[in-house]
């Protein structure tokens, strides 16, 4: 018996929402079999309950498959070109977070950070404003940022900041083959292999440096390997997902004129718009996981070894989490949203990412409150073989 399809955000027809089904299925029965684009046959779990246990019990399931091995053809199985970091469980994943997390999450280091992202933005705000309108905000604005600060991070130079963009564009597109992204990655590993070897002898103050001196003293200290994929993790995510997501929260705000008006009215809303924009868009094709043991979940059967999808934008638009989840609020008080994941495997630059979406969402506020959209909607061009959503491009323009 042929299974339904897994449910895919299309933003052509509904740019800010998931899609329809997950409405209903929230409603009952809240966990369903679909067919997945990579072959996979799993559950899907829709509700904020749902997901918020299965991504929070690393013991019951998962994330050996690779959490979008269900849509990335080259993500998932034993030959996959990446094998890395978020695919650990247990101990393992605890012993490299524990050495890799507070180089980018402790308040100490983000306050370090902070006079970092602030200058890299406001000098991206005033090159925008010297620039021809409309303005390419996604590449001229969001990725010139991103990619800034995280290679800043790193302590990789500009002239070798394209290998971010050209192993981004690999890792997170739906058509790569293993072969394509093997041969996308390697130049970036390559690199940052040679410099993880340069980082030992002659440290320096950044991300990859501070690793390797607090891992020195641990019981097992990170490998020069372990420190290539865990750096080049950043790299990648740091990039792309956190760039794509200004973008299309930019898209989403202009498109919501009051909520823009009242954030241009109150800039110190900033901070609140930024976590309601991430829980109001985020993760919108899901997050993989894989049942570990014969388990049960809201009352279905689930066996060992089957895969299971969480629709994290679904959840967050349960009315368990706000009677108003489906409503974009910039002033909502932050609760307790899965944007960034959960548990075990929530993501490790989280806090980086907010402060940069909060400090583009103030600056943008304060400086180009006339800030808009140059095109109607519906002419915007929409990534369609990427995990990784939102606008090709958003031409904007301001008075």
């Amino acid at each position: 018996m042929s299974l339904p399809a897994l449910p895919l955000p299309e933003e052509d027809r509904r740019p800010f929402d998931p899609p329809p089904e997950y409405a209903e299925l929230r409603a009952a029965p809240r966990i369903a079999r679909v067919a997945c684009p990579t072959g996979l046959d799993a559950w899907l779990v829709s509700d904020y309950a749902g997901v918020r246990e299965v991504l929070g019990d690393g013991r019951r399931f998962s994330a050996r498959p690779g959490q979008a091995a269900h849509v990335l053809a080259a993500f998932g199985g034993p030959d996959a070109p990446v094998q890395g970091f978020s695919q650990l469980d247990g101990p393992e994943h605890i012993r490299i977070r524990r050495n890799f997390a507070p180089q980018v999450s402790h308040g100490r280091r983000l306050a370090e950070l902070q006079p970092l992202v602030q200058d890299i933005t406001d000098d991206a705000v005033t090159g925008m404003l010297a620039g021809s309108q409309p303005y390419p905000l996604h590449s001229g604005f969001s990725t010139a940022i991103t990619t800034a600060v995280i290679a800043e991070l790193i302590g990789v130079p500009p002239e070798h900041r394209h290998l971010l963009h050209d192993a981004a564009t690999a890792l997170f597109t739906t058509s790569t083959s293993p072969d394509e992204l093997r041969r996308a990655l390697e130049p970036l590993f390559a690199y940052l292999y040679g410099l993880v070897a340069t980082r030992r002898v002659r440290p320096g103050d950044d991300v990859l440096s501070r690793m390797i001196e607090h891992s020195a003293d641990s019981e097992r200290p990170l490998t020069d390997a372990e420190l290539t994929e865990m750096n080049a993790a950043l790299l990648i995510a740091g990039f792309d997902t956190t760039a794509s997501m200004i973008t299309y929260g930019l898209v989403c705000l202009l498109n919501t004129p009051a909520q823009w008006e009242k954030l241009c009215a109150g800039p110190d809303l900033a901070p609140s718009a930024a976590e309601e924009l991430v829980r109001y868009l985020g993760v919108g094709i899901g997050l993989l996981r894989q049942a570990t043991e014969d388990t049960r979940l809201h009352g279905q059967p689930i066996r060992a070894g089957d895969y299971v999808v969480v629709a994290v934008q679904s959840g967050n638009r349960d009315t368990a989490l706000y009677p108003d989840a489906g409503t974009l609020d910039v002033a909502r008080r932050p609760g307790a949203h899965l944007g960034f994941g959960h548990g075990a495997h929530a993501c490790v630059g989280q806090q980086i990412a907010r402060m940069e979406l909060t400090t583009v969402l103030r600056a943008l506020a304060r400086r180009v409150p006339t800030l808009r959209i140059a095109v109607p909607l519906e002419e915007i061009a929409w990534k369609k073989d990427s995990v990784v959503r939102g606008p090709v491009e958003l031409p904007v323009t301001w008075s």
